[in-house]
């Protein structure tokens, strides 16, 4: 479904690299949106992530939308989509609008959640999961390069990023 291995798909990313911790009591995916824990001191100079959360700052995330990447695991020998657990350090990207990225699009269980190529997406608060976009969403943040048919799982889907 997801086009390549990696989680960034723009040939040349103009976008902001970070690396960070990941926060207590999270779970963090390649392809997952997340966003700064203000409330966690600097741990050597870098921050600590959370999970979206779209009630951090009046209804949006606190700070930039972050996308963890699997890039750290390359140089860790890791498969790229091995989760990283709460304290590991995480790497991460802040992409641009108009980049390709492989994003973690939710399967949403009993919903019969097929996917159409160019459907517009928005970050699901609590899990930053992408999902279909409803009636008043704050974000919507990409859209779908790719058809995604009855996925049984949480799965890495082919997508533009707005940058709204």
């Amino acid at each position: 479904m997801a086009r390549g291995s990696r989680t960034i798909v723009t040939a040349d990313p103009k976008g902001q690299f970070e690396e960070g911790y990941v926060g207590a009591g999270n779970t963090f995916y390649p392809g997952m949106i997340v966003q700064v824990d203000a409330s966690v001191a600097l741990k050597g100079g870098r921050h600590t992530y959370v999970v979206y959360n779209r009630d951090a700052d009046g209804n949006m995330p606190l700070g930039p939308y972050w996308v963890v990447t699997g890039e750290l695991h390359l140089f860790l020998g890791k498969p790229q989509t091995d989760p990283y657990a709460a304290g590991d350090r995480v790497s991460l990207y802040s992409p641009r609008a108009g980049e390709e990225l492989n994003l973690l699009l939710a399967n949403l269980a009993g919903t019969g959640d097929d996917h159409a190529l160019g459907e517009i997406l928005m970050v699901d608060d609590g899990t930053g999961k992408l999902i279909a976009t409803t009636g008043t969403p704050e974000s919507e943040c990409a859209v779908l390069l790719e058809a995604v048919t009855d996925p049984t799982a949480d799965t890495l889907a082919w997508c533009r990023w707005t940058g709204h």
